[in-house]
């Protein structure tokens, strides 16, 4: 035991021993008293009162310190302002030292100079374009001439197939009737007619994939016209009010917010500019790669606008991983599981998927967070109605999402949705947020899931990224319809060679058949080895004309493909020399410019300065303000501290006498004339008793002319000098007590 500590405990025992002293000797002279039930209910709340005031002096101390950190780092702020603001001043100096009239004539005649380099090499990148237009003609006209004698050497190979195997069958038959030769014929127009229909599809299919090509092109005008018009922009009251609910989520916040975002009424005039064009008309599949990228751009590009209002510079990324994750996820948990998020009504669904989203963030191993909205889905008349899956109802979707998620997100919602949009390294508070990537897709019911993912090298959310530029998106859905347009205009080539074969086969059956019909078995067979030995020669000699010509057409193609390769390359050369110039031009015209205005840059940068300096002095009394306050909190805690401690002490000593005071002895109550058995152990029997036997001693202390005792002079004498001990120990254990270090 510490020496601090013992005194205390002797001041304790010292002053409860000593009070139960003099409780003792008051009780048997009948002098009136406060109750010790009193005392301690007044010693515990003295205790909770001065514990309270700890708690207040701790909580204004907490206020001051966090006032000294706040104004430190304005300190530290508007020193780097200065730092910043003298390197421009000297900058500024010394750019007014060089603005003679002699610099700025020759750096006005450079950039002459450089004007006219920047347009020799914008003409030679005009001119190289046309070279490279040229060749690009070349080279397709020359794909096409390799096709068709690509398919001619087909048919040509497939005659002589054909050819081959009349003369092998027809040397190897001795006889032959009308029977086989019918059923050769029946089999011949059998497979003509599949041919035939073969040639009918395709056709179709060509025809089908013109349009969509067609389409295709209209859709990459309307959605970059769409991407362009399509934005929201926050007011600066809905910002700012935003952000304090953010740090401060209070009714008078939420109340607040809820004004200036002006709620459902909004986003109906949002949804009313939204851009609406034809050819967006056009039925896709959500789930399509093309489709997908195209939604997930759109998005993305809707909330980095909206982020960079908001004055956050991280931007969220979209990938082809990020959307088949989304894809995955939701078919999971959603369609599979029949898991509705808003229900029939809108107002019986079953929420989030939470156990979903938690087994997804553990076998992706990241950070997974969740936005929904209607998407495709609307209530009429309480019934859930889902649009057609028209890329404009998609991309509507999309538009009409985000703009609830912002304006008309409070409630229950808590306007949660609105800060997964807003944050920086974090999800509604959630940290591990740290490069986000978007990845949208529609479930079964027809609403919209915007799965927040973090990518890192490990999950690979981030790979396949897409280009934000939403023409090259909607670039690609058209480059996949002409691609599909060429594979179908490459079947129906194929299916023309299969018919032109099969109608010849048709032919030489039907021959066959008339000639069997006109000869002898012999007769036929030298007939069919004359004709069949002709049709081969004819067939050999065509192969060999359409392999030359193939050979001729495929060393054509091949040539203009180099050609158009170096052109590429010569126009790409001729416009990185055109950057070069540009960028020269650009660095000539702004030492210039700055040469020209050296006086206002000069007082531009000087007052710059003297604002910076001002700002730090400024900042400098804050935080000594701030430091005195701090001291001031510092001292009345401690202050407050020691109070507390004091009642403590005050209350155990209370609590020793009660203990002392119950505990009289079964002499003292027999010599006050009291039966041991009958005596009540609570307090109001207790009292009773003494009072009655003080009134005895008070008779016998008037005939003596003394005061009232309750032993001899030597007992009485003992009972003093504890008192006076008792107090004695008080002093000495109050005077212990040190002043406690403040700790934070």
């Amino acid at each position: 035991m510490n020496k601090k500590k013992m005194i205390r405990l002797t001041a304790l025992v010292g002053v409860a021993t000593a009070t139960g002293v003099v409780a003792e000797a008051n009780q048997a002279h009948a002098a009136t008293t406060t109750t010790t039930e009193t005392t301690n209910q007044t010693t515990n709340a003295s205790v909770e009162s001065t514990q309270a005031a700890v708690d207040a002096a701790q909580s204004a101390f907490d206020t001051a310190q966090t006032s000294v950190d706040n104004a430190q780092a304005n300190v530290t702020s508007a020193s780097n302002n200065v730092t910043s603001a003298s390197a421009t001043l000297s900058s500024a100096i010394a750019n007014k030292e060089a603005a003679t009239s002699e610099n700025i004539a020759s750096a006005t005649s450079a950039v002459s100079s450089q004007a006219v380099v920047v347009a020799s090499a914008s003409q030679a990148v005009s001119e190289q374009a046309g070279v490279v237009s040229a060749a690009a003609s070349v080279q397709a006209s020359a794909q096409a001439e390799a096709t068709s004698a690509s398919a001619s050497l087909s048919s040509s190979s497939a005659n002589v197939a054909s050819a081959t195997s009349a003369l092998s069958a027809a040397e190897a038959a001795l006889t032959s009737d009308q029977s086989t030769a019918a059923n050769n014929l029946s089999a011949a127009e059998s497979a003509a007619s599949s041919a035939s229909a073969a040639v009918s599809s395709d056709q179709a299919a060509v025809d089908n994939a013109q349009a969509a090509v067609a389409s295709a092109q209209a859709i990459v005008d309307a959605v970059a016209e769409v991407q362009s018009s399509d934005v929201i922009n926050m007011s600066v009251a809905y910002i700012t009010a935003l952000k304090n609910y953010l740090a401060n989520p209070s009714s008078t916040n939420a109340a607040a917010l809820q004004e200036v975002a002006k709620g459902a009424d909004y986003v109906k005039e949002l949804q009313q500019k939204f851009k609406s064009d034809a050819s967006l008309d056009v039925v896709v599949d959500p789930s399509d790669p093309t489709v997908q990228e195209a939604l997930s751009v759109y998005a993305v590009n809707l909330i980095n606008h909206l982020r960079n209002q908001y004055g956050l510079t991280t931007a969220f990324g979209a990938s082809a991983n990020a959307n088949v994750a989304a894809i995955d996820f939701v078919k999971k948990y959603y369609d599979d599981e029949d898991w509705n998020i808003f229900g029939t009504t809108g107002s019986d669904g079953q929420g989030h998927n939470k156990n979903g989203l938690d087994a997804y963030a553990d076998q992706l191993n990241t950070s997974i967070a969740e936005d929904a909205g209607s998407g495709l889905t609307t209530w009429v008349n309480g019934k859930a109605t889902m649009a057609t899956t028209t890329l404009h109802n998609l991309l509507y979707a999309v538009y009409s999402d985000i703009a609830t998620m912002l304006f008309d997100d409070g409630g229950t919602n808590n306007w949660s949705h609105a800060q997964s949009i807003f944050e920086d390294g974090t999800i509604l508070g959630t940290g591990g947020f740290n490069n986000v990537y978007l990845g949208v897709a529609f479930d079964k019911y027809g609403y919209a899931h915007y799965e927040l993912y973090n990518a890192t090298e490990g999950n690979q959310l981030g790979n396949n990224a897409y280009s934000l530029d939403v023409q090259t998106a909607a670039q690609a859905l058209l480059t996949n319809a002409q691609a599909s347009l060429a594979s179908a205009k490459a079947s129906l080539q194929r299916m023309t060679t299969n018919l032109m074969v099969a109608k010849a086969a048709v032919v030489a059956a039907q021959n066959q058949l008339a000639a069997l019909e006109n000869s002898s078995a012999n007769d036929l067979v030298a007939v069919t080895k004359a004709r069949t030995r002709t049709q081969l020669a004819s067939a050999e000699t065509s192969y060999q004309t359409a392999l030359a010509t193939y050979k001729q057409k495929e060393e054509a193609l091949k040539k203009a493909g180099d050609n158009l390769a170096a052109a590429q390359a010569s126009l790409e050369a001729a416009q990185a020399t055109l950057a070069t110039a540009k960028a020269k031009l650009a660095e000539l015209e702004e030492t210039v410019a700055n040469l020209t205005n050296a006086d206002q840059l000069l007082a531009a940068a000087q007052a710059a300065y003297e604002q910076a300096v001002a700002n730090l002095t400024t900042a400098t009394g804050n935080l000594g303000a701030a430091q005195v306050d701090l001291a001031k909190a510092e001292s009345q805690l401690a202050l407050a501290e020691d109070t507390a401690e004091q009642a403590k002490v005050r209350a155990a000593i209370a609590a020793q006498v009660d203990q002392q005071l119950n505990g009289s002895t079964a002499n003292d109550r027999q010599s006050a004339g009291q039966d041991a058995t009958s005596l009540k152990t609570n307090g109001r029997a207790l009292t009773a008793t003494v009072a009655t036997a003080s009134t005895a001693k008070q008779k016998q202390g008037a005939n003596q002319g003394r005061l009232p005792q309750t032993g001899n002079d030597d007992q009485e004498a003992s009972t003093m000098a504890l008192v006076g001990l008792g107090m004695l120990g008080m002093a000495t254990g109050l005077y212990g007590y040190k002043k406690k270090k403040l700790t934070k």
